[in-house]
């Protein structure tokens, strides 16, 4: 900070931070994220980069992905708005007229908000029986309650129906059930101490519910204790039954509910690994599933995304960034390489 006429006078740092609503936020600085706020920002170079890009003899595609994915949600929607205001014309509509297929999709995605990617996501998931487990536990799971009822609401205006009546038609049984205990966000925080007599009389109750009617237990407890508590559970289940949880779950469980509960339980002992073992088996596929690679990178890129690599190199012995080097072709390779940033040695 420096004075002038006697008067404090902020640092350019302090500057930039407090135009972009990040002055208090000293968490930005200690994220896990590959994508930080660009302290370089300036909207209107963006703008004429992106309109360049645009309206040259060829569409620049790599100066469209160099912008967006350098720059963070906040900074895109900045952007966004201010090439509204200088062009009267919309950038994601633009963007989409000059490109096409898995580009396109990436580009959309890393314009809109997060809560209406998410809606979007979450809407399809439940209109699609055969990918409604993964993806609507992944959105429901992973979420911050704040996020999750800015998606739930976003849901119902643009698709005039609340996310819980789609769930009710589209869904059954536990999970069902599960999905619409994690839409009322009902999960306890943690608030520093833990209730080992709790801890203690969930795992008797895990134990003796592993016969019809039962299933209630099941979604109560993994919805609504917080995962610091949950992860004791699952550790003094282990202990006074010398088996996993997960076990148990694959014994009474079967289908979609099985595969939700087990989805759960992995979020609940180690999200980034997670989201490591959807990357990988997203690039396992026979053609890479663009749709989960491209929407995982997004959405942890400003979250834990460092924290998925260092479990995805632990996990399968090859890096994120080369995995995708190998397994993804076509335009939007180089989009998601940039989400990635770098190789984990």
């Amino acid at each position: 900070m420096s004075v002038t006429n006697g008067k404090m006078r902020p640092s350019l740092t302090q500057e930039i931070l407090s135009h972009l609503g990040l002055a208090n936020k000293t968490a930005a600085w200690g994220t896990l994220g590959t994508l930080r706020t660009f302290l370089s920002f300036s909207v209107d170079k963006d703008v004429q980069r992106l309109l360049r890009a645009i309206a040259g003899q060829g569409v620049d595609r790599s100066a469209i992905v160099g912008v967006l994915t350098n720059r963070s949600r906040e900074q895109r929607q900045l952007i966004s708005r201010a090439f509204q205001e200088r062009t009267q014309q919309d950038l994601l509509k633009s963007l989409q007229a000059a490109l096409s297929g898995s580009l396109e999709r990436t580009v959309v995605a890393l314009l809109q908000p997060a809560a209406h990617f998410d809606a979007q996501e979450l809407r399809t998931a439940l209109k699609t029986p055969d990918s409604t487990e993964d993806v609507a536990m992944e959105i429901l799971a992973t979420r911050s309650p704040p996020q999750l009822q800015e998606c739930l609401t976003v849901y119902k205006h643009n698709f005039q129906v609340e996310a819980e009546k789609d769930i009710e038609s589209e869904t059954s049984g536990v999970l069902r059930d599960l999905l619409l205990a994690l839409t009322k966000g009902a999960r306890e925080s943690y608030s520093g101490i833990i209730d080992y007599n709790l801890v203690e009389q969930d795992v008797q109750a895990l134990k003796q519910a592993e016969g019809p009617s039962t299933e209630g237990t099941w979604v109560l407890i993994f919805t609504q204790r917080n995962p610091e508590h949950l992860v004791r559970v699952f550790d003094q289940y282990q202990r006074c039954t010398g088996h996993e949880l997960e076990k148990t779950i694959q014994n009474i469980f079967h289908g979609d509910a099985q595969a939700a509960l087990l989805s759960l339980a992995s979020v609940i002992k180690n999200t980034p690994l997670y989201f490591a073992d959807k990357l990988h088996q997203a690039l396992q596929d026979a053609e890479s599933n663009y749709q989960v690679l491209m929407r995982i990178l997004i959405s942890r890129s400003e979250i834990d995304l460092l924290s998925i690599r260092a479990e995805f190199k632990k996990k399968f012995g090859k890096s994120l960034y080369s995995s995708l080097q190998d397994a993804v072709k076509g335009d939007c390779r180089t989009a998601l390489l940039a989400l990635c940033r770098a190789e984990d040695i």
